[in-house]
This record gives structure tokens, sequence and C-alpha cells, in this order.
């Protein structure tokens, strides 16, 4: 699988695949039912299967200002349509002239010039072009003109909801990453460069690997089970907070902490991935460092149990 930037160009051999095209933040079980109708048709036809997804985020240009709410950096996206058997991932660049186009400068410019697809999949709801003014019935019609076929994908319930990014950032702001894996068909991973800190998980025993949460959706704060990626394929469990840590000095912006059980090495400065496993307990602030200090051992026994039964779940 390759990824073709926001302003690559696209290659002659990238050109002629069936497509499944939207944002795909989480490609989560709606995302892969439009992917699976590309493929259908890559597979039908002799066809490389690619995904076209904005970056930045659509919700990101048109709400600048809005509160974080990614569920995927692009190379976790881009990582996770490969496991759906994406060949290709194209990012458009979704900047002001994107966003001014019309639906049929869009199809023609984009679809047709730029990436020259034969077949495009994309939701049920999908709109398109400047204000939203396209939607399937005129994506179908300009594509009968330009070349390319298309197929509109209804939406996937789950336990009687339609699933959507929505839905997974609900859960995850709520604590309940079990939720957003069922959603996701993969636990909610944070990747992120380990910083340094203030280091006073070392001081009380603790060590831990700390992230910053960039434009991911702030999840609850508290104390989560949680497996980690170090970057050598070990998936390692640990134990995490998020949070402003109110005992030993409250911060201005949550930060997720991992300390990793069995573990020891140096992480500062490696590309980690933490998987969220379980919601243990809400932040809280104690009345001393050894009260503290005794729940964060609780946290380490009640982590494990977690992760026991997240495996179990997952058997």
């Amino acid at each position: 699988m390759r990824t073709l930037g926001p302003n690559a160009k696209i290659p002659d051999n990238a050109r002629g695949a069936a497509v499944a095209l939207g944002n795909f933040d989480g490609v989560h079980l709606g995302h892969q039912a439009v992917i699976a109708s590309a493929r259908g048709i890559a597979q039908a036809r002799g066809l490389a299967l690619g995904a076209a997804a904005f970056e930045p985020h659509t919700r990101r240009y048109f709400q600048p200002d809005a509160p974080p709410f990614r569920l995927q950096t692009p190379r976790q996206r881009a990582f996770a349509l490969g496991q759906c058997g994406v060949a290709e991932v194209f990012e458009i660049a979704f900047d002001a002239k994107l966003a001014q186009l019309s639906d049929a400068e869009f199809a023609t410019g984009v679809l047709c010039d730029c990436l020259g697809i034969a077949h495009v999949s994309v939701g049920a709801n999908f709109r398109f072009g400047r204000g939203r003014m396209g939607d399937v019935e005129t994506l179908t019609r300009l594509g009968a003109g330009l070349g390319f076929t298309v197929e509109a994908v209804a939406p996937v319930q789950h336990e009687g909801r339609i699933v959507s990014s929505t839905d997974v950032r609900g859960a995850i702001e709520a604590g309940d990453v079990r939720q957003a894996e069922l959603l996701l068909t993969r636990p909610w991973a944070v990747e992120g460069v380990v910083q340094r800190g203030f280091v006073r998980g070392r001081s009380f025993g603790f060590p831990t690997a700390n992230l910053s949460l960039g434009d991911y959706v702030r999840p609850r704060l508290g104390i989560y089970a949680v497996c980690v990626d170090t970057g050598d394929g070990i998936m390692l469990p640990g134990v995490a907070s998020v949070g402003l840590n109110p005992t030993v000095g409250a911060l201005a912006e949550p930060v997720l902490e991992a300390h990793l059980l069995d573990f020891e090495g140096d992480l500062y400065g490696k590309t980690i991935e933490i998987e969220f496993a379980a919601f243990l307990r809400d932040e809280a602030k104690f009345d001393s460092h050894d009260l503290l200090k005794a729940q964060m051992r609780q946290d380490v026994v009640d982590a494990r149990t977690a992760l026991a039964k997240a495996a179990d779940a997952r058997a």
C-alpha cells in the first residue's frame, strides 16, 4: 500500500482504480461498508482498490476553532485502510480552492482529471461541492458523462443506531472504550512521540510515557487499562492516565501518561501507540502522595484484570 499526500501528483499506475471516498476518520463499520463496495467492484473488474480521504478533515477546515475531535492521525487512517485491502490511499487537500469548487468542478477536476478513477463508492448521504450542492444522484449523473461509475452504500447500523464517527467520539468521551472498539472493529488508539514530562511518575515508582493528545478527541478523564505498541512489533500491557494531575499540580490541558507493566527502558523520542482497552476509574485528587501511590498500585492490579477480561472477550 502507498499513500499519496494532499498535493502529490498522481502517478499513471495509480489511476483507474475503484475508489471509496470520504473523510474516513476512524475507518469504522460504516466506512468499511463503503470500502467493501469499492472492493467488490475492483475485484469484479480487475481494478486496483483505492480510498480517497480529505486532509485536513473537512470539519477542521469549516470549523477551525472546533475542539479536538480526530479519531486517528493520517498515518493511522492509512494503516486501517490498508487492513481493509486498500492498495492506494489518496489524500485530497481540502483548502479554500477545493471548498469553492462546484459539484461538477469537483467531479471533473478531482475525481476524473486528478485521480482518474474508474469507479467511486460513497455513503448514501454523501454531499459534495460548494455549499454541499451535490448528492449521490448528481455524482451518478456526472460520473456517467465523465466515464466512472458510482455506487451509494446504505448506512450501517449497530444495536439499532447508525454507525458514525460522531457516535465513536461520544463513546470515547464517555469512557466507553469497549463500545468504541465494537464500532471501529479495533481498539481506539492514540499515536505520538514520547515527550519528557515532570518525571513525577518515576519518583513514585511508576515511570510513564507521556503523549500530547493533539487534535485527538478528548477521552473521559481517568485511568485506563491499555496496551502499548512501542514500535518494535511487541504489544505491552499498561495502565494509563488521561488527566490534569490534580494531586501533584493541575495542568491546563489533559495529558496521556502510560505506565508500561513489566518493562524497563527509555522511550523518549520514540513514536508509540497506546490502545485503550477498558476504563478503570475517574480522575481523582488525593490528600497525600502516599494515598496516590497506594491507588496507583491498585490501578496496576485492576489493569491486569481488565486486560485479561478484554483478551477473553476478543477470543
